[in-house]
Order: C-alpha cells, then structure tokens, then sequence
C-alpha cells in the first residue's frame, strides 16, 4: 500500500489566520485514502473542499490542545503534523513515503525552507535549522514531525500544560523514550512573516534563549536516563 494513503495529517490553525487556504492544493496530491484534519478554534462555514476524508474540527486554543484533539478524530497509522503555512517543495512527498517504507519507527523531520516572504538573513536561520535538528537533535514542529500512531499514544500526545514549546518537548520525550529521529532528506517550506513583522534580530534571539531554557532540563533527563548512576544519585 502506498504509505502516502496511511497517513493522518493534522493541521492546528490559530484564531485568525487563514494561511491554511494556500496550503490546500499541496495538500491535493495525497491519495483519497489519506485523512486531513484542520483543528481551528472557531466554526467553519463552508469547507473549500468535497474529499469525505477531510473535515475540519473546533477545539479550545493551543496548539497543543488542537493536534491532540485532532489526532483522536482520525484513524490512519502513521500521523503528519503540519503548521498552517507550511507549503510541499518538488521532493516533500516522495521523500516522505520513503521515509515511512525505511524508517517506520522512527521520528520523522523534513529540513526547513523558508518562504521569500521575510528578511533575507533568514538563510542564517534556515542553516540554523538544519544544525539545530541534524547535530542537536531538536528539530521542531514546522518540520513536519510524522510518526507512527503507536508511537505518539506510547508518548501521552503533546503537553497541554506547556507555556510554549510543545513541539520541542514532544522531541524530548521522544528522545528520552529511545525513539530515534530521522531526517527524510527532503524539504518542507514555512513562512518568515513573523520574522519580517517582529524584527530579524528580536524573533531570532528570542527563539534562542526559549529554546535554551527550555532544552537544557530536558537533556538532563535524557543524560539520566541513560547513564542510570546518573540518575540514583540526582
């Protein structure tokens, strides 16, 4: 069976934004078969499409709280997280499905493309992206992470509780867990808007010392967890 019809995508989309309606003809190409949830926080109206697989849900705000939300409304194996502005490059697809077929028990990323929508010094951030996920092992959310359903049940979901960072923590926890990462070699693009909108120098920063605070307890936990003296004597 073609991986591409085993898959779950869900898409959490924020009070607001309509940047999910682009995504829609990417989104096209996968087989009938495959299930698409967009979890808002408000009703939709009218469905800009006919494919009875895909259907739209209304959960309380939190990226968290949505994918969890929309993870139980489908059924499909292997689950897809996407943001609502990330868009397929030319190899998104086929790298995925080969990556499900080589990899099933994997955690699976896509390095980041950004869209020519922000600053130009975003391709610092694109290969800061590709460092932090490739040699940190903290890829996050708007890499696409696809996993087994298995899996994510095994890992509780995303923590609602989170202040911010959930997807990074779902990392963690993965890590934590002997779930191995894996990059599928392909591309998924993202918007820099916010980059554009809230300063370069200000988003960047900001991002570093949130994720810092945020990684370093949870490395470790990773350290204790499989160094085993470690943790008897913590």
């Amino acid at each position: 069976m073609d991986p591409l019809a085993e898959l779950a995508v869900v898409v959490p989309i924020g009070p607001g934004d309509s940047a999910w309606r682009s995504l829609l003809p990417d989104l096209q190409v996968l087989p009938p078969e495959a299930e698409v949830v967009f979890v808002g926080t408000e009703p939709l109206a009218t469905p800009p499409w006919t494919r009875p697989n895909w259907s739209w849900l209304q959960a309380p705000s939190g990226r968290a709280k949505q994918m969890n939300v929309g993870v139980r409304s489908t059924t499909r194996p292997h689950l897809w997280f996407l943001h609502a502005d990330s868009r397929f490059a030319p190899d998104t697809l086929v790298t995925l499905a080969q990556s499900i077929r080589e990899h099933p028990d994997a955690l699976r990323y896509f390095d980041l493309a950004f869209l020519a929508d922000g600053p130009r010094l975003m391709k610092l951030n694109q290969l800061g992206s590709w460092m932090r996920s490739h040699w940190g092992g903290m890829p996050f959310g708007d890499q696409g992470f696809c996993l087994r359903r298995a899996i994510w049940e095994r890992l509780g979901g995303f923590d609602t509780h989170a202040p911010y960072g959930e997807d990074h923590l779902f990392v963690w926890k993965a890590r934590q867990a002997g779930v191995q990462l894996r990059p599928t070699g392909g591309t998924l693009r993202t918007s820099a808007r916010k980059y554009r909108e809230r300063g370069w120098l200000s988003t960047t920063t900001r991002h570093l010392r949130l994720t810092a605070m945020q990684a370093f307890p949870e490395w470790l936990k990773l350290v204790r967890a499989r160094c085993p003296v470690l943790s008897r004597s913590g």
